[in-house]
């Protein structure tokens, strides 16, 4: 993995030392299937099971030096899958901030739950993995520093943008681009389009 890493450092993919040291600590290893171990450290999406895949480490990387984690954040993961992603979440915002984790399908939330305890972040609390569906966001628990999506949407959902705070960020999938969102006021949003990515659908109840 580690000459993954180097490779997306190289490439430009991974920038923010915050997030390189969330990439050498969490280990993808630890968030594939067992059969799967071996495989863990190819740039390429795997599968987990139910028709869900574990996302490609270049994806994950662009991703999230679009979101810029921070220390103290609090972060709304949709579509957590395998917990690699929320785990690295969690190191970025460290002990003071929290992670709502949020997966649809029963078996891949236990997986993905099981995983990210490998870590303690769960013990910890600083991630809340809720099995759920999260096409509307986490209207409870917002509002949100950062909403980041790992399933692709036909369109951006209202509540997801509104569940940010201002000045917080949003990148997800929409078809085959990425879009980061930053709210700049109550009514305002940047919104900046990045094409040329394959995602698997979100799925609602």
């Amino acid at each position: 993995m580690e000459t993954l890493i180097d490779k997306l450092i190289k490439e430009g993919y991974l920038k923010t030392s915050l997030i390189i040291e969330a990439f050498r600590n969490v280990r993808r290893e630890d968030f594939v299937l067992e059969e799967l171990k071996e495989e863990a450290d190819i740039n390429a999406p795997l599968p987990i099971g139910y028709g869900q895949t574990i996302s490609q480490p270049l994806t994950v990387a662009f991703m999230l030096e679009l979101l810029q984690p921070q220390p103290g954040d609090k972060i709304l993961d949709i579509g957590a899958g395998s917990g690699w992603q929320t785990a690295l979440l969690a190191h970025c915002v460290g002990e003071n901030g929290q992670v709502f984790a949020m997966e649809l399908i029963e078996k891949i939330a236990e997986f993905g739950k099981k995983n990210i305890a490998k870590y303690n972040f769960i013990e910890k609390g600083i991630v809340k993995f809720i099995q759920a569906d999260g096409s509307k966001g986490l209207k409870w628990a917002a509002p949100f520093d950062k909403i980041i999506v790992a399933a692709s949407a036909m369109t951006l959902p209202k509540e997801w943008k509104e569940q940010l705070k201002i000045g917080g960020r949003l990148v997800a999938p929409v078809k085959e681009s990425i879009w980061l969102v930053i709210r700049k006021s109550e009514r305002e949003f940047e919104e900046n389009e990045f094409p040329g990515f394959v995602f698997v659908p979100l799925i609602e109840m």
